[in-house]
């Protein structure tokens, strides 16, 4: 009786053969056919380890990337922005001449009155560069001579879900693919046991706007450049481990044996995706070891938890989600993306941010920190900030030590540190009011642009042809702002 996967190679027809060649990939099916040239299996790792452009296209000051989101709308005039106008002014109309008709949610828009309400939290100036920060951030004060802090940030998306999504795959419709996702597509893996991209989540108050997996999804792109989400659990990556009743080399044996079958599909469909699959259940065995190794904090001595905080020693927190993030980039895992909800502050602003201030400050401030004592901060790209800012006015009833802000996507604050960006800079103003930008606007776009330019990617050229046009992270806008590039 002939082998079957023998017997497969010869079924290949005109039309598969040409249909292959028009994938781009006929040379390397009829190498297979007479028995010589890389497997699929080769292919697909080959595939999973480089990224579609064989050297960066400049210079790459980073070689990756950790970022911190904030979701939900960090308030700069509480954090970065002082603003010592809305304290002579508290309670009064915002006036019309600096709304200018600006449109407001639907939370706000039929307020009778919008009262101007000034921070209740002090500000002073830090470090050689005189930065002016919050007392609600004890610890990244003390590292702001390495920060660039970027006050006039914004965007068109005046809701949550389209903000966040615009901010991770610069379209504020859902399908594009994230920015972690094209880094994986542009660049690859620099280490071939962990993936690209690595996605950790975490949550401040009980009920924060919540976070889609779409949001470091492939979009269009090959499925092996999604982010993969390491969990708190026992199982810190879902699915990773055997099943009861099966050992490694039963694993092992599985996994050969699906290779074959996929190979055999693959030769027949000459399907792309397919390569894809493969590379994800090989990346998946290599997990196994990897993950755990990772994951397992037994070997951080005790200054690391007095350096990020106690609260690094539970999983699942944004302390230990920083060390974990530290330990990917030790690792070279490309882009390392945290997630941390809870600073949607319609209402009880005060008390709120305060504890998404205690929750994030001291870990954040660490992370920069212990990178730099590493060696690490050079190469390594840190980024703070939300999908949006809050307004300059109470959402609601306005007392002396109780307020709400609304969505503000006119002017916000975020900041970057590391990776090629100049440090002890504070870039773009606002106006007295803390509502327009005035000086130095960086749009969303002109952000992505600038990240990617740090990676040694332009923006302009990483592109993927999906149904009929060619598509980028950055669509057909932004630019890269040299003003911030050390």
């Amino acid at each position: 009786m002939r082998d079957p996967i023998v017997d497969v190679g010869c079924q290949m027809n005109r039309r598969h053969f040409f249909s292959k060649l028009s994938l781009g990939i006929g040379s390397a099916a009829l190498a297979s056919l007479v028995g010589c040239g890389p497997s699929s299996n080769e292919m697909a790792a080959k595939t999973t380890l480089q990224g579609v452009l064989s050297s960066p296209h400049l210079t790459p000051k980073a070689r990756r990337v950790i970022y911190l989101f904030q979701s939900g709308g960090p308030s700069q005039l509480e954090l970065f922005d002082y603003k010592p106008t809305l304290q002579s002014m508290r309670g009064e109309d915002l006036p019309e001449s600096i709304r200018m008709g600006q449109r407001l949610t639907g939370m706000t828009a039929f307020q009778d009155s919008l009262p101007l309400a000034s921070s209740i939290y002090s500000f002073s100036q830090h470090g050689s560069s005189g930065t002016w920060m919050s007392e609600l951030l004890p610890y990244t004060s003390k590292i702001v001579d390495d920060l660039c802090i970027v006050r006039s940030m914004y965007t068109e998306a005046i809701n949550h879900d389209p903000a966040i999504t615009f901010f991770q795959t610069g379209s504020q419709l859902p399908g594009r693919p994230s920015i972690g996702a094209w880094l994986s597509y542009g660049l690859g893996s620099a280490n071939e046991d962990l993936p690209t991209f690595c996605v950790l989540l975490s949550r401040g108050l009980q009920r924060p706007q919540p976070i889609y997996s779409r949001l470091w999804g492939n979009g269009f792109l090959a499925a092996l450049h999604q982010g993969v989400k390491f969990g708190a659990g026992a199982e810190p990556v879902l699915y990773l481990n055997n099943p009861p009743g099966l050992d490694a080399t039963d694993r092992r044996s599985m996994l050969q044996q699906l290779d074959r079958l996929n190979e055999m599909h693959y030769q027949t469909s000459g399907d792309p995706a397919i390569q894809s699959r493969i590379a994800q259940y090989e990346m998946a065995y290599r997990m196994q070891t990897s993950v755990p190794d990772i994951t397992d904090l037994s070997d951080e001595p005790e200054s690391t938890f007095e350096l990020y905080g106690e609260a690094a020693r539970t999983p699942g927190t944004y302390a230990a989600n920083c060390l974990l993030a530290r330990r990917l980039a030790e690792r070279d895992v490309r882009f390392i993306q945290l997630y941390h909800m809870g600073w949607d502050q319609h209402g009880n602003l005060p008390h709120d941010i305060a504890l998404q201030c205690k929750d994030t400050d001291q870990a954040s401030a660490a992370l920069v920190t212990d990178l730099k004592q590493r060696g690490l901060l050079d190469d390594t790209l840190v980024i703070w900030g939300g999908e949006f800012g809050r307004t300059n006015y109470s959402q609601g009833e306005l007392t002396e030590i109780n307020y709400g802000r609304d969505h503000h996507p006119r002017c916000f604050t975020l900041w970057m540190a590391g990776g090629g960006v100049k440090s002890g800079l504070t870039y773009g103003a606002t106006d007295e009011f803390g509502y327009n930008i005035t000086e130095n606007p960086v749009h969303v776009h002109d952000f992505q642009a600038t990240v990617l330019h740090l990676l040694g990617i332009e923006h302009e050229r990483l592109t993927y042809r999906h149904q009929g046009r060619r598509f980028r992270l950055t669509d057909v806008h932004g630019h890269v702002v040299q003003d911030l590039l050390a």
